[in-house]
């Protein structure tokens, strides 16, 4: 049945995305994820203890957050798996842990941002989705960073928790979101958080290796049937520069949308006031523009219909065997 909710979810995801009344009403799973990670970060991590004892609080709070959300997954998967319509409201449940809509409608923003010639609205329309500073980034700066953020969320926010869905049901959607999330708020090399999220960070570079690489081959896939971009490029980009990626994962993806567009992504970048240094993916045009995040777009929305007829195709087979 995994299959099955994975094929639900994606379909109902591009379709209806999760309405944002319902998020004002009840929230959304990652906020409700966020909100005991945020308790356990006050609680467990005191500045007090000593990095070894907090590197194990970490592991401790990592176990807690994955059976928070994969426990309550996994009896309302066994309680609606028998009912007639359990299926579809296993779907609605899964479709939340998937961003296709809701990430194109980002990075749309920003592209409408710079064709209207607001760098202030650029930057602010860009905030939203990179975890840089957008102060710091010129119309150029933006627009590599929407790419950038577009190639990276492909991966960990749309094909990862449907490669988890197929894999462990909804379950296993909801306990790979909770990892993404809790990397995403402790899995940082700060002060406060290099050994408590010591866990959070490596063990979201695990779950994330398949689904990164996955992530990369549809890009390239989706560059072959975009008119303009450049899938041998893209292949090529890949394979060298993605290794070479301070991330072990984001550089696959980024990698790939790079050559498919002609452009140089990543490299140096300011987080919190601190300049960090990473490897470029590409080697084409550092000027990046508005017209490049559409083409991104572009690619992107093929490479997520080649995933979606992928979980369709594994949902047939499953119902035929």
């Amino acid at each position: 049945m995994a299959f099955e909710i994975a094929a639900l979810a994606v379909l109902l995801e591009v379709l209806l995305g999760y309405p944002a009344a319902l998020v004002r009403r009840i929230g959304h799973p990652v906020i409700w994820i966020g909100r005991l990670i945020l308790v356990l970060d006050r609680r467990l991590n005191r500045p007090a203890f000593a990095p070894g004892r907090r590197r194990l609080l970490g592991v401790v709070t990592v176990a807690l957050v994955l059976a928070a959300a994969a426990l309550p997954a996994f009896a309302l998967e066994w309680l609606l798996r028998p009912l007639p319509f359990g299926i579809v409201i296993l779907g609605l449940a899964g479709s939340s842990l998937i961003a296709q809509r809701s990430l194109h409608w980002h990075v749309e923003r920003v592209a409408e941002a710079l064709e209207s010639g607001s760098l202030e609205a650029s930057r602010a329309a860009v905030g939203h989705i990179v975890g840089r500073d957008p102060q710091t980034l010129d119309a150029e700066g933006v627009a590599r960073a929407a790419i950038e953020s577009l190639a990276e969320n492909f991966s960990d926010g749309v094909v990862a928790p449907t490669l988890w869905l197929c894999v462990g049901g909804l379950a296993g959607g909801a306990a790979y979101k909770a990892l993404n999330t809790a990397d995403s708020m402790i899995g940082h090399l700060t002060e406060r958080h290099a050994a408590f999220g010591w866990a959070a960070a490596r063990a979201d570079d695990y779950v994330n290796l398949p689904a990164s690489r996955l992530a990369g081959a549809l890009i390239i896939a989706g560059a072959a049937l975009t008119a303009g971009a450049h899938p041998g490029d893209a292949r090529r980009a890949m394979l060298r520069d993605a290794p070479r990626h301070r991330s072990p994962n984001a550089g696959w993806p980024e990698a790939a949308m790079a050559g498919a567009l002609g452009l140089r992504l990543n490299g140096p970048k300011v987080y919190a006031g601190v300049l960090t240094q990473d490897a470029y993916m590409g080697d084409g045009r550092h000027e990046a523009t508005a017209g490049d995040v559409r083409m991104a777009l572009k690619v992107y929305r093929r490479a997520d219909a080649l995933m979606i007829l992928l979980v369709l195709a594994g949902a047939g087979l499953t119902l035929l065997v």
